[in-house]
């Protein structure tokens, strides 16, 4: 009787394969040796009393289990393989590790950028038009690190990618009128508005925006109440807001 790889799962390891001469269905498809009749055969031999010895046993489960593991493993490589190609040419995947391909934008947008009770680095931003996105914003450096005085740039980290504004000249501007707080000495109230062109910056975007090019007519205001007279010590309350409109391309 033939013992070779993958003939009979006499130790039946798996928990149905229970009954004497049960044959693995992997070994059953992938053996390039079986065939219906001798299988048949075999069958018929062992249900009837064919005896095996021990080293045949032996030799028989070496020789499966090395052949069927071999199998698997090859198959297994494979289908991560595909699974990892599958994966990477996904845009969904892309996007989650933040390599979102770029759709190309064109079109006028428009955009709010706004933060509240507060003098540091962190905003939101939101644009509607050519662009619909959204996220927080940050006042950085050219090499990226946090501006908290917000003198060179902001970047928006939105959901579909990155992109960076030039504030630097709008930024100047409000500073020029803040040196004359309080506006309104009676209340302890300010109020500023400067208008100034917002480029991108060349070079800055991500993800959905990679290449994007382009600049806003903007207006950066600046509402606050500050502490009862003599007007001294910051504010109670305060927003800041910039808003522009403007065309981009990609």
């Amino acid at each position: 009787m033939d013992v070779g790889p993958c003939r009979w799962n006499l130790t039946a390891p798996w928990g149905n394969a229970q009954r004497p001469g049960y044959r693995s269905p992997l070994c059953k498809t992938m053996s390039p040796t079986f065939h219906r009749g001798p299988y048949q055969r075999e069958s018929e031999e062992h249900m009837a009393g064919t005896t095996m010895t021990t080293a045949h046993l032996s030799l028989h489960g070496a020789a499966r289990k090395a052949v069927c593991t071999t199998r698997w493993q090859v198959l297994g490589a494979g289908a991560v393989a595909v699974a990892m190609l599958s994966a990477a040419a996904s845009p969904a995947s892309a996007a989650a590790a933040g390599l979102e391909p770029a759709l190309g934008v064109h079109g006028e947008v428009h955009l709010a950028i706004w933060s509240v009770n507060s003098d540091g680095p962190d905003f939101q931003a939101i644009l509607s038009g050519a662009i619909g996105d959204y996220g927080p914003a940050q006042t950085v450096l050219p090499d990226g690190k946090v501006d908290p005085e917000h003198t060179r740039q902001m970047e928006l980290e939105l959901r579909h990618g990155t992109v960076r504004l030039y504030i630097d000249g709008i930024v100047s501007k409000f500073q020029a009128q803040t040196a004359h707080e309080p506006i309104y000495p009676a209340t302890c109230s300010d109020y500023f508005s400067v208008t100034a062109n917002v480029p991108l910056v060349a070079g800055s975007g991500t993800g959905a925006y990679r290449g994007i090019r382009g600049d806003f007519y903007s207006t950066l205001s600046g509402y606050e109440d500050q502490k009862t007279p003599p007007c001294t010590g910051g504010f109670l309350t305060q927003i800041l807001l910039l808003t522009g409109s403007g065309t981009v391309s990609s």
